[in-house]
């Protein structure tokens, strides 16, 4: 199979699809591998590196969606580069549908078939392929939202682990899945004091033993959220629902409520966001008050750290990469229910249950789409 790798082109991202290691390991396998001039470089993985690993290198990602059957990218497909799919054309990468209905609407029209890396199961009913960047945007929340607590970003002026005789910061987590773990374990770390909420008394419990009494757990009631929210520093929003838009769960009359120069960071904000605040922004432009609490909203947050991150991606995505190339795409699917729980659009149809809810579509079987 012939395989491609396009230059991300989302504003401050330095991620690549393959890295030159899983591009030996699919020309290794007897498979073709077409990579994009200075895809790498953001990563410190020039264009030598893939040649080398035995990839052609094209000048222009033009040159690799026209001749590549399988499209291996990092985030999702911007309008120039949707313009470019077409049918018969498989693209492998995250897509986050469900709050982007253009995208969607631009998928369908190519006639291409795409498969989110953030709807793939495993058979523990894992994300396999959204926990390693879950992971790198948990640590990153408590990286970038004690940067913004600082007075000179806008912050009311905390150090989040205090020093003796002044009380640390406090953390709330909403969500305490992957990206709310490690948002806490960093949080922890550095000395503040911390609260997770959570749906799932399991859960709950699980992080409880997990920190040894550290952190302190919460059942996420509107109460609890409410009071919790209210008296936290820096907030952080880790719901997730696989496919679907995240739930607004803290309201603006509750953000309202918070100490001017407190911090939010919605994680969520890839799948809409779960404060009623957040907006999407930028590496470039990653901040902005909003009732007069900094706002950290960048959909792309793993980016930042192109390197830990591609790397982390990469491993995770090559077996996958390989099984699509190894038994042809069509078969792949048919043959993994949990890689086939990825196809959320096939020539113009929407095939996840969630993303179609969300987006007013109807909704189609992936096998029965796979099978007209």
């Amino acid at each position: 199979m012939r395989i491609g790798v396009p230059k991300e082109i989302k504003t401050h991202e330095y991620r690549v699809g393959l890295v030159p290691a899983a591009v030996r390991e699919l020309i290794h396998g007897g498979h073709q591998v077409v990579v994009e001039s200075g895809a790498g470089d953001g990563i410190g993985s020039p264009d030598n590196a893939y040649r080398l690993a035995g990839a052609a290198i094209a000048d222009s990602a033009a040159e690799v969606f026209a001749t590549a059957e399988l499209v291996v990218k990092v985030k999702e497909p911007q309008p120039s580069e949707t313009a470019m799919l077409r049918q018969g054309q498989v693209l492998f990468t995250y897509l986050h549908l469900a709050p982007d209905p253009v995208q969607a609407r631009g998928l369908m029209e190519s006639g291409c078939t795409a498969i989110a890396y953030e709807t793939v199961t495993d058979a523990f009913g894992r994300l396999p392929l959204l926990a390693p960047m879950s992971e790198v945007a948990g640590r990153m929340s408590i990286q970038v939202g004690a940067h913004c607590l600082e007075k000179e970003q806008g912050g009311i002026g905390l150090l989040l682990g205090g020093v003796p005789g002044v009380p640390p910061a406090s953390v709330t987590i909403v969500g305490g899945g992957v990206v709310g773990t490690n948002a806490a374990r960093m949080a922890v770390g550095l000395g503040a004091r911390v609260t997770v909420l959570d749906t799932s008394l399991a859960r709950l419990a699980q992080l409880d033993e997990m920190f040894g009494g550290r952190v302190q757990t919460a059942y996420a009631t509107l109460d609890a959220v409410e009071r919790h929210v209210l008296e936290a520093d820096l907030a952080i929003g880790a719901v997730l629902v696989p496919g679907a838009a995240a739930p607004r769960l803290v309201g603006r009359e509750l953000v309202a409520g918070m100490r001017n120069g407190s911090v939010v960071v919605d994680v969520a904000i890839d799948q809409g966001g779960c404060f009623a605040t957040a907006r999407p922004t930028t590496h470039a432009q990653p901040t902005y008050v909003d009732e007069g609490v900094v706002h950290y909203c960048v959909t792309n947050m793993p980016g930042a750290v192109a390197r830990t991150s591609a790397f982390a991606l990469g491993h995770a995505t090559l077996p996958y990469v390989r099984a699509l190339a190894d038994r042809g795409w069509a078969e792949a699917l048919r043959r993994d229910p949990h890689l086939l729980a990825g196809l959320n659009v096939h020539r113009g149809k929407v095939t996840h249950a969630a993303v179609a809810r969300d987006l007013g579509h109807a909704f189609v079987d992936p096998l029965a789409a796979l099978a007209e």
